[in-house]
């Protein structure tokens, strides 16, 4: 879908706070993945009036239902932990942070994908979003639905120092995200045994020790020719992990060719005759025509996009290669996704 200013129909950015072409006061509108034209802060459309989330001055754009009985959003109730107010830094790049958690939350509703809150169900979905600049180091991480994501990696420098030093060759909080919330989908689309023993045969046994998995990991690194088999070294190190990475990777394929089909992109073969073979025109959604044309048209897209990044001497927007048994992997979390689409996504 693509977000579009009320007033003037231009183009609005998810984060947008108010339309950059004609000037309205804009609210995002999570039920409808649409914004809606705010005046003094109040929506009203139908019978139901929206007003602007009490977080509004810390970067959140979101509108709260009047129905709702609450003063923030449905991203913001989702946030369990939140540094303490007095630590303004650590609130500064809330803002950030906040935006990236908005778009996945903005996605996982485009794939229809269930989002049970944390406060309506044991193991449903929530946020404690800390800063290792507050003092205690953070571990970014899942457990039992609870994503914890460290503020302080908003911040360029350190995340690239991270990143360098893990030898990572893509690291942001949005893929941060994607990961986590992979780790909290598999747990919450593999309903039986059956489902596990498939997800097993493809990702390995994860009731295998994780400490040793990170021991062995951090010790010896990913082993010799990892690349025939999976998306990433950190995919390597535990079958949770190779499950997560992929689940963040289709996020990352689905996402990009959604923008790219609603910004109009067609790559016209005719134009470049012998680069690419065939007109590719991406779709905003896969879950009828397949993984199979999903891939392709990302195998044609990611080339265009990397050639752009580095015209403009930045490294490859995805760095990374689809291997036979990696497409395999992707092809069965799709399979996940299109199962789950039927169940309405909670709190929308």
């Amino acid at each position: 879908m693509t977000p579009r200013c009320p007033n003037c129909a231009s183009f609005a950015f998810l984060d947008w706070h108010e339309c950059e072409h004609c000037g309205a006061t804009l609210g995002y509108r999570f039920s409808s993945l649409s914004f809606l034209q705010t005046m003094d802060g109040v929506a009203t459309e139908g019978d139901e009036t929206w007003r602007h989330c009490a977080n509004r001055d810390w970067g959140c754009n979101w509108l709260v239902a009047d129905s709702e009985d609450a003063a923030r959003c449905f991203s913001c109730r989702l946030s369990r932990t939140l540094p303490p107010r007095d630590d303004t830094i650590a609130w500064e790049k809330l803002r950030d942070t906040g935006i990236a958690k908005r778009r996945l939350l903005v996605q996982l509703a485009e794939l229809e994908l269930p989002i049970t809150p944390f406060y309506e169900q044991e193991g449903g979905l929530g946020f404690d979003l800390l800063s290792s600049f507050s003092g205690t180091r953070v571990m970014i991480g899942h457990a039992n639905g609870i994503i914890t994501l460290d503020l302080a990696e908003t911040v360029d420098d350190y995340r690239e120092t991270l990143r360098v030093r893990l030898g990572e060759p893509y690291r942001t909080m949005l893929g941060h995200l994607r990961h986590e919330v992979g780790h909290y989908y598999q747990q919450v689309l593999l309903r039986d045994e059956a489902a596990w023993d498939g997800c097993r045969a493809l990702f390995g046994d994860e009731r295998a020790s994780y400490q040793d998995a990170i021991s062995r990991h951090y010790a010896q690194g990913a082993p010799a020719g990892w690349e025939a088999s999976f998306i990433s070294e950190y995919a390597t190190m535990h079958p949770w992990e190779d499950f997560a990475e992929t689940f963040a990777h289709y996020l990352h394929i689905t996402g990009t060719l959604a923008t790219a089909a609603a910004a109009g992109v067609v790559l016209d073969a005719s134009r470049v005759p012998g680069i690419v073979e065939h007109d590719v025109v991406p779709l905003t959604d896969y879950r009828e025509a397949g993984i199979e044309r999903m891939l392709d048209d990302w195998h044609w897209l990611s080339l265009m996009f990397n050639r752009v990044n580095r015209a403009m001497g930045h490294r490859d927007l995805y760095p990374f290669t689809l291997e036979p048994p990696v497409v395999e992997k992707l092809t069965y979390v799709h399979g996940l996704v299109v199962g789950a689409s039927s169940t309405p996504a909670a709190g929308t």
